[in-house]
């Protein structure tokens, strides 16, 4: 290990690798990680889960002999992530690391996480089990635009950022105001606890936007050749709640349809390809208004 290096680490530094999906973060976190003896941090809320390694293009087994990697397929398709959550285990992740000498490289297209590893969370209590089921059950009756109709009324400011068909955050947010009384947007305004501590080198990849989009359909038909049907066979087999976090990961509905001869090979990967795009559009989106590379 270099003095520089040393000194970094002792400094507190570490690196955040940010951008869309399909940009290259992996391949350049393998080669920081190989140049700064490094430990890669998974902040990407899909490859969390160990049942769709394919899918969620989870680095291969050889990269992850090769570097140490955190966080990837840690949760079973029956749980359901958080930014919470998730900062937790990355902080044991990074405090870790830095324990035996490695440099910590977060990475990740989860705008949430990256955002609560730089400046932390509000706390917000949990919301009990029965209201947070009776939230998904009134969404499934009346549907996301009536919802996030009655969403408005006790919480209007988070009404107005979500949209109809976010279901999951729409459940926790009527959620919080209904176990607690107040908004999640007030709980939000709440001091922040969890930031890690140090400083960020924060890159970000960022090719061209046509380039990502032909990255993106290319993968897409490589992942269906490579054993991502068989992947969604085993967990639609699971019968697990549609509502789970996983079973929204792009293709997975695609790949089910599929199956079930509601879509042809040729409509699957067009339309989960064209989720994919959209996905990483929004993650520009959000890379531009929040996160100033260094």
């Amino acid at each position: 290990m270099t003095d520089h290096l040393q000194n970094a680490i002792a400094a507190g530094r570490y690196v955040m690798i940010a951008g869309p999906t399909a940009a290259g973060k992996s391949a350049l976190a393998m080669t920081l990680a190989t140049r700064l003896d490094g430990v890669i941090i998974n902040a990407d809320s899909m490859q969390l889960y160990r049942d769709l390694r394919i899918l969620t293009a989870r680095p291969d087994a050889q990269d992850e002999a090769r570097i140490p990697h955190r966080l990837y397929g840690v949760l079973d398709a029956a749980e359901r992530a958080s930014v919470a959550r998730w900062l937790d285990l990355a902080a044991v992740a990074v405090t870790a690391a830095r324990k035996t000498g490695k440099m910590p490289i977060i990475i990740g297209g989860t705008g949430m996480y990256l955002q609560a590893a730089l400046d932390g969370i509000a706390v917000i209590p949990a919301v009990p089990d029965d209201i947070h089921t009776a939230c998904i059950d009134e969404l499934a009756q009346i549907g996301g635009s009536a919802f996030r109709v009655a969403l408005a009324r006790l919480d209007p400011v988070t009404a107005e950022r979500l949209f109809d068909g976010d279901s999951q955050r729409l459940v926790r947010a009527m959620g919080v105001v209904r176990a607690t009384g107040r908004p999640i947007s007030a709980w939000q305004q709440d001091p922040h606890q969890g930031a890690f501590d140090g400083t960020a080198l924060k890159i970000a990849v960022l090719p061209p936007r046509e380039q990502i989009y032909q990255a993106i359909n290319t993968r897409f038909a490589n992942m269906m050749d490579s054993g991502a049907i068989a992947e969604v066979e085993a967990l639609a087999a699971r019968n697990l709640d549609p509502g789970l976090p996983v079973m929204k990961a792009i293709g997975v509905r695609e790949v089910i349809a599929m199956q079930k001869g509601e879509l042809d090979r040729a409509h699957a990967i067009e339309y989960a390809s064209r989720d994919s795009r959209h996905y990483a559009k929004r993650q520009l989106t959000w890379l531009r208004n929040n996160y100033n590379a260094n």
